[in-house]
């Protein structure tokens, strides 16, 4: 997939390589070759000379400039650079593409007013710069730059009219496009491309039929813009009326890959699978027709991607059973769509068989193992892993949490400092969560202070800080980040603080904010209501419990649940309003839970009903017959009443059945820790 999203990409690049693509067609036809050499031209293309006219030394300067800039290594090609007086113009142009990759400009256009001697390429690179960073001003210098240059060739106009089209200028593109001296297949694409990149299809369309001269990358641009703007069954219509013109019907098969994922990402398998069988198999032989071109390995993962996608691992099995060439992601592409079933058995066997499994196919198997809950496998893959990346230790952490081994999780972090790997956001939300389920207030603080000093906090992160510290009873806490992130709120951050309020008994606070909520035309979910209905019970308010049900299912459209369900019956049964409960229960749409029933037993027990208890404990038994809880509950309830007799049968009943009474224990947290 990463190499058909990079050919997409390809007919829409970034603005500071148009001048290589323009300069490499005329020699290259084929676009994948020119991907795979822009890296090692752009820094060379000003240096007409061969290389045994410039001394060696300068030419491995260039080339080691040149590599610190394509690995990210922007500051130590900056040392470098300035270390020497020994310079020729690819040494600066080299400099100067690495800021304007970076978006540096201004230090891009230092450069370029200290340069001794421009060339048409460093022009080149500094207007793609300005035009890069978008903003008026940027799009204005860049423009002033263009007009006043010595000379331009073709790349410069193109350049230029990529740079209005990615800044929403069309009108702007037309007129330089129409002002060109000298017009080339590139220039036309780059009108094209700027039309589908500001959602005008038909005069993208229009402009391409209008084209005199069309290559693959005019029509696979074309399609690629279809299939963004979601033209899916135009971009068909136009593969099949263009797709037979010209000799270069081999590169066309990116043309229908793109087509292929478009389909798949919008679920419509069929179409997709059709677009896939019009391209002749490169396990065909014999005559090929009159579409020469064949499928690659990308058209194969593409159409497996769909079928996962789909949840239809058995058709993507049987493609990728019968490829001939495999590369890694077709691998990854079938193991992930069996890992998405939580079928791992078949996922390890695959993975066991594929030759050289990837950073990406580890992570899918500790991942997959993680959701099924199977730790002792997920600490044996990653244990085994050749190289671990940030989203390695993610995972599994992820999946300790997940399953609850708060100290598994807590331990890997520790791991992932000592052994060098910077913590993220992902990391330090699991964390968050692990401290929750922990309800350790002196971790969570930690690692607050951490996520102060090492990252911006993300909505996940602050919502997951205001569940720690509600979680915690630190409410205020809680309430502070709340108001920090002042208009950056979803409705998860608005159900963490009034669950909050709820679960400690702020149950005012808790309905003030559930209405500052609603003001807000923030829309609740079933969630908020639970918390609000949960609010009402803890303060006895009946009529705005009933209210606040009644208006979740007639004003939000809300189906009610069994949780909503059993916290109305707390609601009725804290009041002693037992009978009502249990017309409710008895009317229930779904089947009561053991928190329904579990409800309305520990209302019976304080109000002394006896009848309605023996009700709710047999149900209890029948949910769940290894709990104490409904035993204990009914034998307290005869105890209260004085009904020894009934008590000792209760007591009897347990050991007949032999359940065990479960241990009561606390839980201390010591704020004396060292």
């Amino acid at each position: 997939m990463y190499e058909l999203n990079l050919y997409c990409c390809a007919c829409v690049s970034e603005l500071s390589f148009v001048w290589t693509m323009s300069t490499l067609y005329l020699t290259l036809r084929n676009i994948t070759k020119i991907l795979q050499l822009a890296p090692h031209i752009r820094s060379f293309t000003s240096q007409t000379k061969t290389n045994d006219t410039i001394p060696q030394s300068l030419y491995q300067l260039n080339k080691k400039i040149s590599h610190l800039i394509r690995t990210g290594r922007l500051t130590a090609a900056r040392t470098l650079f300035d270390s020497t007086n020994h310079r020729n113009t690819v040494t600066w142009n080299s400099m100067i593409t690495g800021y304007v990759q970076r978006r540096e400009i201004a230090k891009a256009r230092q450069l370029f007013d200290e340069m001794p001697h421009r060339d048409i390429v460093s022009w080149n690179l500094i207007i793609s710069g300005y035009f890069s960073c978008r903003g008026s001003r940027f799009v204005e210098e860049g423009r002033k730059l263009f007009d006043i240059m010595p000379q331009r060739d073709c790349v410069s106009w193109n350049t230029v009219i990529s740079g209005y089209a990615k800044n929403g200028r069309m009108d702007q593109a037309i007129e330089i496009f129409e002002s060109m001296p000298e017009r080339n297949v590139v220039s036309c694409n780059a009108v094209v491309n700027g039309f589908l990149l500001n959602g005008d299809v038909d005069s993208a369309v229009g402009f391409f039929r209008k084209m005199g001269e069309r290559d693959s990358a005019s029509l696979s641009g074309l399609i690629s813009g279809l299939v963004r703007n979601g033209k899916l069954d135009m971009a068909a219509e136009i593969l099949v009326e263009y797709g037979n013109e010209g000799d270069e019907k081999d590169d066309l098969v990116y043309a229908y890959n793109t087509l292929i994922a478009g389909y798949g990402q919008r679920g419509m398998v069929e179409e997709a699978r059709r677009v896939f069988d019009e391209v002749m198999s490169d396990q065909d032989g014999g005559n090929e027709g009159k579409r020469r071109f064949r499928r690659n390995v990308v058209s194969w993962n593409s159409m497996m991607m769909c079928y996962v996608k789909a949840g239809d691992v058995v058709s993507a099995r049987e493609l990728f059973d019968r490829m001939v060439e495999r590369d890694a992601c077709s691998w990854n592409t079938v193991i992930s769509g069996y890992v998405q079933m939580g079928d791992m058995e078949e996922a390890s066997k695959l993975f066991l068989e594929m030759p050289s499994p990837d950073v990406l196919s580890w992570n899918s198997i500790i991942s997959g193992f993680s959701q099924i809950g199977d730790l002792k496998h997920v600490k044996e893959f990653f244990e085994r892993m050749p190289h671990k990346n940030l989203i390695s230790w993610n995972s599994v952490i992820a999946g300790y949490e997940k399953n609850e081994d708060y100290k598994g999780a807590i331990g890997l972090f520790s791991k992932m400092q000592l052994e060098g790997e910077r913590p993220d956001r992902h990391t330090l939300s699991s964390i968050l969560s692990v401290s929750t389920g922990l309800v350790d207030l002196y971790l969570g603080k930690q690692i607050h202070q951490l996520v102060t000093k090492t990252v911006v906090p993300d909505l996940p992160i602050n919502n997951s800080l205001i569940t720690m510290y509600s979680r915690c009873g630190e409410i205020g806490d809680a309430r502070d980040v709340f108001n920090e992130m002042k208009l950056y709120k979803d409705v998860i951050t608005w159900n963490a603080m009034i669950g909050g309020y709820a679960f400690h008994g702020f149950a005012a606070q808790a309905l003030e904010l559930f209405e500052r909520m609603k003001g807000l035309k923030i829309q609740p979910t079933y969630i908020t209501f639970i918390s609000v209905l949960n609010a009402c019970a803890h303060a006895g308010l009946v009529e705005e419990g009933k209210r606040q049900f009644n208006s979740m299912i007639n004003d939000h459209g809300i189906e009610p649940r069994v949780e909503h369900f059993a916290s109305l019956v707390d609601i009725l049964g804290r009041q002693g309003q037992l009978q009502e409960a249990m017309n409710l229960i008895d009317n229930m749409p779904v089947k009561p839970d053991k928190a329904v029933w579990g409800a309305l037993l520990g209302a019976c027990r304080v109000h002394g009903s006896v009848e309605l208890a023996q009700v709710a404990a047999k149900a209890l038994i029948g949910l769940e017959p290894e709990s104490s809880a409904p035993y204990a509950l009914l034998f307290n309830l005869y105890a209260d009443l004085g009904q020894w007799d009934d008590a000792e049968r209760v007591r009897a009943l347990m050991e007949e059945n032999n359940v065990k009474k479960q241990a009561g224990y606390s839980w201390i947290d010591s704020t004396n820790r060292q």
